[in-house]
């Protein structure tokens, strides 16, 4: 038998004083006998020797009682065979309490963190107060990546509250057992206190440290039932002023019930635009299109929305896009203008369009347009290269129209600096147009249905253009000996676009064909970046602008659309662009703006990770299963019996508690002294 306060022993020394009083009233006194008195002498003689056995019976109830609460208070108890506390050593207790999102559903005790930290409080209750603890959640804050003591630990845990960042227990684990090694005992022992979602458990390991002995401790909800909005996105990558768009929303179901007519609301800056409602299969998804008209340009703040009880943290859905007022065009001519491209787009409003000299070139603009079109340049210079490829590679579109006599090799260095192929040789047979990429996004939407016998541009005369395999890239149009005609290769975050001919009668019959205005007006409007609509909260993504007009000396803030939030983030000029880097300082999903100097660069939205709406969990004999077949044998499940979790943890540290029965055998004492006190004449 062994003791938890082996310092409470002391307390035995206070059997001494029942003693010293009985022996205080045991004094032997003189006595004096009277011959005429003998009969009341032999009834005194016997009266007393009644007297002296019931004060020795009282002295014994008396001696017990104390004896019996003191051992109480020195909390005796039989050792387990391997029991986990050890009173006469230090004992290290790490802690990790799982305050994911996944853990606001409903248990019997509230929600599942409240469940978790109760069970936390437990943990402790059964160490010593010079044990050292510590304590660990889903945030990995400093002050949780030590060892504290009883009572700080305790303040800790009534701290924690739900986070938005998701851990696996691999980390976990290896986190735990990195802090056990920092400190010196031989009792270490980690704690796991989770739901145990499957997209949480993952891969584990047996742990390498074989002093420490971890327990994972399952918590289970009444209810998982959860339905959330997954994603979102445009049908179109460019959003204009006075155009219906469509916003397609994917929406998740992780239950087994079904669901019906579930309202979805969308809401632009603030203002309802459109709303829908749905049907959910069990365990299913279901795609809901929502159309509505952008009515004014700029920094657009969308916010989706369902209501969906307990787990609410995904119910909302923030994105931000911005609304072109016009497409900005420059035409980098060779010779002269170019007439069809003129008659295209000058007259339309949809597009700022402008004409300069390749010798007339000013490069610091660049930037500030959204397509740039090479028209008949018979040679491409080393500077005009450099800028051409940092514009295409921060999101710029290139549009490159060969001249009739270029120099080939000065042009195919430019191209191949983009990976966009190269001009060989003209091939002067003459032959059609015979296959037109209804599937790309240019000609998506062009065509109901193309008719069997199509008329296509004849070409007379055209650059064969050469790709190597290794290219990502989309034949737009092809002739008819399988040659390119059109070409489009994504470089960086831009596009290049490659003709075969130049826009000539003598060359094709293109610029004057039917196919020629949605060609490059479609190529025109795609010709804007498009940006991510959202960013994922615990990615730390580098979120990237493709104009740069700052100074190096500027500061930028992002700041939450209420503007009670605002950090100064990282910031890196690359080419033409910039490279933002929140640092994770964004905690709250919500529409977010970069702002410099108080003005709205642009419109970003943060959302929390979609990993923790998955509400499938492990059941504790899968578990166990998990656990055997990886043959993991210094982790253990606890706290899965009828008994009350305390219960549990304590016959498991500390093997068999003795000090209650020590508490009932001194109540027991003292009800037999009061007992023989009153009943015994």
């Amino acid at each position: 038998m062994d003791f938890v306060n082996p310092g409470f022993l002391y307390g035995l020394l206070a059997v001494s004083i029942p003693i010293i009083i009985h022996l205080f009233n045991f004094r032997r006194f003189k006595k004096v006998y009277f011959t005429n008195v003998a009969f009341i002498r032999e009834l005194k003689q016997e009266t007393q020797k009644q007297n002296r056995l019931k004060h020795l019976l009282v002295l014994l109830l008396r001696i017990l009682a104390i004896i019996a609460l003191v051992l109480a208070f020195a909390r005796p108890f039989i050792p387990a065979k391997d029991n986990l506390i050890r009173p006469q050593e230090t004992n290290n207790v790490s802690v990790y309490i799982d305050n994911s999102f996944s853990m606001q559903a409903e248990s019997d005790k509230g929600t599942l963190v409240e469940s978790a930290k109760e069970k936390a409080l437990e943990i402790a209750s059964v160490y010593k107060p010079s044990d050292r603890f510590q304590l660990l959640t889903n945030d990995m804050e400093g002050r949780h990546q030590r060892f504290v003591s009883k009572e700080e630990f305790l303040n800790l845990v009534d701290e924690i509250n739900v986070s938005p960042v998701s851990l696996g227990l691999s980390q976990v684990m290896i986190r735990q057992e990195e802090l056990q090694k920092q400190e010196i005992s031989k009792m270490k022992t980690a704690y796991i206190i989770s739901d145990f979602q499957k997209n949480f458990v993952g891969e584990m390991d047996e742990p390498n440290d074989s002093l420490l002995n971890t327990f994972l401790i399952p918590l289970q909800a009444f209810n998982n039932d959860n339905i959330y909005i997954d994603s979102c996105w445009f049908d179109a990558p460019v959003q204009q002023i006075k155009q219906q768009v469509k916003l397609c929303v994917r929406i998740k179901n992780s239950s087994e019930n079904t669901y019906e007519k579930i309202p979805l609301k969308l809401s632009i800056n603030g203002n309802q635009k459109a709303v829908a409602s749905f049907d959910l299969e069990a365990i299913g998804e279901a795609l809901v299109v929502l159309s509505f008209t952008n009515h004014s340009p700029g920094i657009q703040s969308g916010e989706l929305e369902i209501n969906d009880h307990p787990v609410i943290f995904d119910d909302r859905f923030y994105f931000s896009y911005f609304v072109y007022a016009e497409i900005s065009i420059l035409c980098i001519n060779g010779t002269a203008e170019n007439s069809y491209l003129n008659a295209l787009f000058s007259n339309d409003s949809t597009f700022r369009f402008a004409n300069v000299s390749s010798r007339m070139i000013n490069y610091s603009s660049l930037p500030e347009y959204n397509l740039i079109l090479l028209n008949e340049l018979s040679e491409i210079s080393s500077g005009l290269a450099d800028e051409l490829t940092r514009f295409v590679e921060s999101g710029g579109s290139l549009v490159f129209i060969p001249a009739a006599n270029p120099d080939l090799p000065s042009v195919n260095a430019m191209l191949e600096r983009m990976s966009a192929g190269r001009y060989s040789f003209i091939d002067s047979t003459g032959q059609k147009i015979t296959q037109l990429n209804i599937a790309h996004p240019i000609y998506a939407d062009v065509f109901d249905e193309i008719p069997e016998n199509i008329d296509l541009p004849f070409v007379s005369k055209n650059f064969k253009i050469e790709v190597t395999s290794r290219m990502i890239q989309d034949k737009l149009l092809t002739l008819q000996n399988g040659g390119i005609f059109l070409n489009v290769q994504p470089f960086g975050k831009g596009k290049v676009y490659l003709f075969a001919v130049p826009f000539k009668a003598n060359f094709s019959s293109f610029p004057k064909h039917a196919i020629f205005v949605p060609t490059l007006y479609k190529i025109a409007l795609s010709s804007n970046i498009e940006e991510n609509l959202y960013q994922v909260l615990g990615k730390n993504e580098v979120i990237k602008i493709r104009q740069n007009n700052l100074g190096p000396d500027q500061v930028l803030t992002i700041r939450n659309g209420e503007g009670n939030f605002e950090f100064i983030p990282e910031i890196r000029h690359v080419g033409t662009g910039l490279e933002i880097f929140p640092h994770n300082q964004v905690t709250t999903a919500g529409n977010y703006f970069l702002k410099n100097q108080g003005q709205a660069i642009t419109g970003l939205s943060f959302n929390y990770d979609r990993t923790e709406s998955e509400m499938i969990f492990f059941t504790n004999t899968e578990l166990e299963n998990y656990l055997a077949e990886r043959k993991i044998k210094r982790v253990q499940l606890l706290g899965i019996s009828d008994k009350p979790f305390i219960q549990t943890l304590t016959d498991l540290s500390r093997g068999v508690q003795l000090w209650k029965y020590f508490v009932f055998a001194a109540l027991c004492f003292l009800l037999a002294e009061v007992i023989v006190l009153r009943f015994w004449k």
